[in-house]
């Protein structure tokens, strides 16, 4: 086993790995090994001399994470449970957007679509009252390679063609922005035309709404595309759900948005969680459309997916849809995010949480 400590070949860029391997060419060898073959061991590089792979394998590991466990949902999406080298766990999902579409000839017309969620970190600071990851508090940061290594087996176990483009949102367990500099590179790394290519417009982060942070990344100017987890509209409510909203209340994150440079192409998301009872009527919804007044935005309604334990409950189906039509006739774009892996331990946190009580 690995110790924890060492690096791992998924850490580097690949201008990073050109300085670190002579001659500089054997780094984008390795880069595609990794990435376009998804190889899962050194002596898989046929290609690269002897004495390079020892030195690989002395020096990078490249086995940093193991599958745990893997649920399969009826419609396509998957949910796995991985171990990291200090036996820390993690969890990341793969979601079939859209079903491959074959003519009557047998011709693929439409391939798949997939997104993929991945962890930031192990557990969460962040403490969100309807979220199960942060029951176990916080432990770490994943590494830049811990982040990489989850897209390379996910690639990998489902056969996705290196050159089949998906979509990665950063919002599994743990806050990305307060893992900030780890997350940045590993952006730049999923990016790399000689990796696994993964355009930044397709990356989306989803973040709990700190301010500064925010703002950080938009001086950046990364590229990538950016989610705001509000779910609720005063602070009096969001503070209940999203402690954090004691230090960034919705105004400062409302500013720090404002600012965020966005594609013109493209919109901020607002993910908001609907609770039954809490956040669910028209009155919020009036107070949201005014709340993203002067904002490209597109609101993101996700029904709350209870797990046992919590008392908040999921929304009815009718008052989902008379949220989104208003705020639709008010020219704010809703949607409600199809509710994905429901006969699986879809919510964050939950299979991790099922496998430390020993259920299967």
């Amino acid at each position: 086993m690995s110790k924890f400590n060492e690096s791992s070949i998924y850490d580097f860029t690949l201008d990073e790995l050109k300085e670190k391997l002579k001659p500089s060419f054997r780094a984008k060898q390795v880069y595609n090994w990794l990435y376009k073959k998804y190889a899962s061991s050194y002596d898989d590089m046929k290609n690269l001399p002897k004495e390079l792979i020892e030195d690989l394998k002395e020096n990078y590991s490249i086995d940093i994470l193991k599958e745990v466990k893997k649920e399969q949902s009826s419609d396509g999406s998957i949910k796995y449970l991985f171990k990291l080298r200090d036996n820390h766990t993690i969890e990341a999902v793969l979601l079939l957007m859209k079903d491959k579409k074959i003519d009557e000839d047998g011709q693929i017309v439409r391939s798949e679509k997939f997104t993929v969620c991945i962890s930031s970190q192990v557990g969460c600071k962040v403490g969100c009252s309807f979220c199960l990851t942060a029951k176990g508090g916080f432990v770490r940061n994943l590494t830049v390679g811990e982040y990489i290594a989850q897209i390379v087996h996910i690639k990998r176990d489902n056969d996705i063609a290196e050159n089949k483009a998906l979509n990665i949102v950063y919002m599994g367990m743990g806050e990305p922005l307060d893992n900030f500099d780890n997350f940045v590179k590993a952006v730049e790394i999923f990016s790399e035309l000689d990796g696994l290519a993964i355009s930044r417009r397709r990356q989306t982060v989803s973040t709990s709404g700190i301010a500064s942070k925010i703002k950080k990344l938009g001086e950046k100017d990364l590229q990538i595309q950016l989610a705001i987890s509000l779910h609720a509209v005063d602070d009096e409510l969001r503070s209940e759900l999203i402690p954090m909203n004691k230090a960034y209340n919705i105004a400062s994150i409302i500013e720090a948005v404002k600012e965020f440079p966005v594609d013109t192409r493209k919109k901020v998301m607002f993910e908001y969680l609907v609770i039954k009872d809490k956040n669910d009527s028209l009155e919020a919804a009036k107070k949201l459309v005014k709340l993203l007044d002067g904002i490209q935005a597109k609101v993101n309604l996700i029904y709350f997916n209870p797990y046992p334990g919590t008392t908040y409950k999921r929304p009815l189906e009718e008052d989902m849809i008379k949220f989104k039509d208003f705020l639709n006739s008010k020219s704010v774009i809703c949607t409600i995010r199809e509710s994905k892996g429901l006969d699986i331990s879809a919510a964050c946190g939950q299979l991790k949480e099922k496998e430390l009580n020993g259920n299967s």
